[in-house]
This record gives structure tokens, sequence and C-alpha cells, in this order.
């Protein structure tokens, strides 16, 4: 019968279907939970696919998506093309976004994988830094890094893309 214990030699425990299915259970949040960092990860593939320009060059080396609560990364920095925020970057770039106080961009710059990049200008939703933009959608913030030689203007439109994309999620 499914309710019939096995016991595990010489431990005194006692293993039911129910443990079994418990374990099961567990380990298929454990994969869901994996699966959907993975999933955020792709964001990062689609961002810079977004960025090409006519003659099929990306505008885009790397990407990453951080929540506009806290700053939490939101895809993993195990991706190759991932930017890697560091110690407080993700905490101080959601704070100036939900507080849409961007004094700290305007005096210190918008410091990212522990680089400084010179803040050009915001519009609210979105921050222009050489090289670096950066655009909130309601719960989240695109964040995207133009190589030395890139058009940061086609870094700018696939960021948009995205932003747009979670925007009509209600994201």
């Amino acid at each position: 019968s499914l309710t019939k214990r096995r016991a595990n030699k010489g431990s005194g425990h006692a293993l039911s279907a129910n443990d079994a299915t418990v374990s099961v259970r567990l380990s298929f949040v454990s994969s869901r939970v994996s699966s959907s960092k993975m999933s955020w990860d792709s964001y990062i593939d689609n961002l810079i696919a977004q960025t090409k320009d006519a003659s099929g060059n990306t505008n885009c080396d790397k990407a990453c998506i951080i929540g506009i609560d806290g700053g939490a990364a939101w895809t993993s920095a195990s991706h190759a093309k991932s930017i890697k925020l560091q110690g407080h970057e993700g905490p101080n770039i959601a704070e100036c976004f939900k507080s849409k106080d961007f004094t700290l961009f305007m005096t210190d710059g918008v410091t990212v994988e522990g680089k400084r990049y010179i803040f050009l200008r915001e519009d609210g939703i979105v921050v222009f830094a050489k090289n670096v933009t950066l655009q909130a959608s309601k719960t989240a913030i695109i964040i995207g890094h133009c190589p030395i030689g890139g058009q940061q203007g086609n870094l700018n439109k696939g960021i948009n893309v995205i932003a747009e994309y979670l925007e009509s999620l209600n994201m």
C-alpha cells in the first residue's frame, strides 16, 4: 500500500510514500525556481538581438534586469552577457528610479559593475549615461551597456522594446 513505511538502514527513521511525494514536489519547485531565473536570462539575448543595426552588428554587449523594489537581480550573473552589479549598485539604481530623484546620478554618475559612467540626461523613466542606458517599467529596470564604437541609439531602442513588453504584461 502507498502508506506502507520502509525503515532506513540503521537510522531509525521511516520513509513513507507521502515523504517521497513531498521530496518530488520540492524538487519540482526547486527546478521551477531555477527555470524562472533562466527565463529572465532569455531577455538578455532578446535585448541584444533588438539592438542590431542595418549591418547586423549588435549595439549591446551586456545587460541585466533588476527589480524596482530593492534592486534585486532578475537575470542571473551566470549568463555570459549579463551585467554583474556589485554591492549596492542595484539598490542605489532602484532607489533613484523608485523615488524619481536622479541627483545621485547627476552628481556621481551611474555606477555599473564598479565603473562610473557619465550621466547625460533622464526623463523620469529612462536614464542615459555614456555607454549605458537604464529604463524602468512598472516593476523592473532594464540596464544595457553599449560597447565602444557601438551606436547607443540602437541600445536605447532595444531597451525600450523590452521595457514596453514588460509594461504590456503589467510588469
